[in-house]
């Protein structure tokens, strides 16, 4: 029975993975055909993000109100709409509007699953099918690389965003009718009252003692991982296309694993009283390392340079350990809406995060070969450096602050 609650979920989540980081594969196709510059891939693929972004907080709160099975089955109906749109695209406006609508359509493809599993499974294994949940967004990573690489050269870009118009389609009428229902009797508080308890999340200290780290981290592995490592390999690293694909497959990889050994990795920890939490915020920590050699990594070798990216993806997938962590720290009713409260915020900095380093990156003059200047990425990975950076002190300073500022705050 939890298979077939956890396969139609896995397969949104996996599409929905694969349509986050197709563009680093056919950034260069898009850039050529329709004649775009680093700020407008930047702003066109964070658009993804934003609508993301937008669509959580009501999302929490659709999610606790109709139950997962009904509302991820219609916004799949929109991922597939957002295809076509990308698919038809003949303008930038076209498709900054294809994607957006991508963005929202995907929204709810993590947080729906999320909330389906309290219902079917342990309380204690919680972790575990989360983690499961999460690999099947790293194998959507790994397809959207040299798959799609190989499939861009068959059918064209635009063929491939015919297929995933398809295949939305065929994902939503399975979460519609494959998954059974459960849980899907309507609360008693209406609408108003279930939106003005998400103050109860955001007053809370502990949530704003995790929730910076989590949002600077998760918005420097999505700006990096999911847009700027295809061009940075090709223009810092002096990659060919074909090796350039064949990298971001490795990086894949990498977060496949992060997603599939953070899932037993907290299942096992648990029994020694270890939270997801505390996992969640060492695996950001590590990843500061990577970022910070990839300041240096264009006088690497290629096994150093794909080390350092994998070290990057592996450790970056931390991030999504907080989340069942942190809805567990209030009421079981929130719990939609604990983790669409704080993914709202994550996808808002993503979005700002992929757009700026895109505009940091057009501050520098092109290459000879064509691409972009190797002072604009580097430029742009210190700022997102800095910022986790900050985030990191705000998190081991703040409970130093409110005990005194307030000896009876909660603690974190």
């Amino acid at each position: 029975m939890i298979l077939r609650v956890f396969l139609p979920f896995a397969l949104g989540y996996f599409l929905s993975f694969l349509l986050r980081v197709v563009n680093a594969v056919i950034a260069p196709d898009l850039v050529s055909e329709l004649d775009l510059d680093a700020s407008d891939l930047g702003l066109m693929t964070s658009t993804f993000f934003i609508a993301f972004a937008a669509t959580q907080l009501p999302l929490g709160l659709l999610l606790d109100r109709y139950g997962p099975r009904k509302v991820e089955s219609l916004l799949m109906l929109f991922t597939a709409a957002g295809c076509l749109l990308f698919f038809w695209a003949e303008a930038f406006p076209l498709l900054l509007l294809g994607r957006a609508m991508i963005g929202f359509g995907v929204s709810a493809c993590m947080m729906a699953a999320f909330k389906a599993y309290v219902s079917w499974v342990p309380k204690e294994r919680l972790p575990l099918i989360n983690g499961c949940h999460l690999a099947a967004g790293g194998l959507g990573a790994i397809a959207g690389t040299a798959p799609v690489e190989f499939l861009a050269g068959e059918i064209g870009w635009r063929g491939i965003f015919l297929v995933f118009a398809g295949l939305s389609v065929v994902i939503s009428f399975l979460i519609y009718f494959v998954i059974p229902r459960r849980g899907e009797i309507p609360p008693l508080l209406s609408a108003g009252q279930q939106f003005r308890e998400y103050g109860q999340i955001f007053r809370s200290r502990y949530f704003w003692r995790i929730a910076p780290f989590t949002i600077m981290s998760q918005a420097a592995f999505f700006a990096l991982q999911a847009l700027w490592s295809g061009p940075w390999l090709r223009d810092v690293a002096g990659l060919e296309r074909d090796l350039v694909a064949s990298t971001l497959g490795f990086i894949a990889i990498a977060v496949f694993a992060g997603f599939l050994v953070g899932g037993f990795l907290t299942d096992w920890l648990r029994r020694h009283q270890i939270s997801p939490i505390t996992v969640g915020c060492i695996g950001m920590q590590l990843c500061l390392l990577p970022h910070a050699l990839l300041l240096v990594a264009d006088d690497f070798s290629y096994l150093q340079l794909s080390a350092v990216w994998m070290s990057f993806a592996l450790f970056g997938t931390g991030g999504y350990l907080v989340y069942p962590g942190l809805s567990q720290h209030f009421p079981a009713d929130l719990a939609g809406r604990v983790n669409t409260g704080l993914n709202s915020m994550v996808f808002t900095m993503a979005f700002a995060a992929q757009w700026v380093v895109g505009e940091i990156i057009e501050l520098w003059p092109l290459q000879e070969s064509g691409g972009y200047a190797v002072e604009g990425y580097q430029a742009g990975i210190i700022l997102l450096l800095c910022a986790q950076i900050l985030a990191v002190a705000w998190y081991y300073l703040q409970p130093l602050i409110v005990n005194k500022t307030s000896p009876s705050a909660e603690a974190g």
